[in-house]
């Protein structure tokens, strides 16, 4: 199976539900992803668990950016 196949199987509702969940969580005070974004951009990211952190909450959006990638491609 390579990757566009699989793209296209993963239900776009899946995607969205995990980046309003998994990807913003947790809400309060602010996002992780958004936190860590930060991070990075001042340079201090560099424990390897908050690159793990980043990873973990960026995947939902990188996954959304494919799909809507590969949608703008197909059509």
């Amino acid at each position: 199976m390579n990757i566009p196949n699989l793209l296209d199987q993963i239900p776009f509702v899946f995607v969205i539900l995990a980046c309003l969940t998994l990807g913003l969580a947790p809400f309060l005070p602010e996002p992780h992803l958004w936190e860590k974004l930060k991070m990075l951009s001042a340079g201090t990211l560099t424990k390897p668990i908050d690159i793990f952190d980043l990873f973990w909450h960026a995947w939902p959006w990188l996954l959304l950016l494919a799909k809507l990638i590969r949608m703008a491609l197909t059509r």
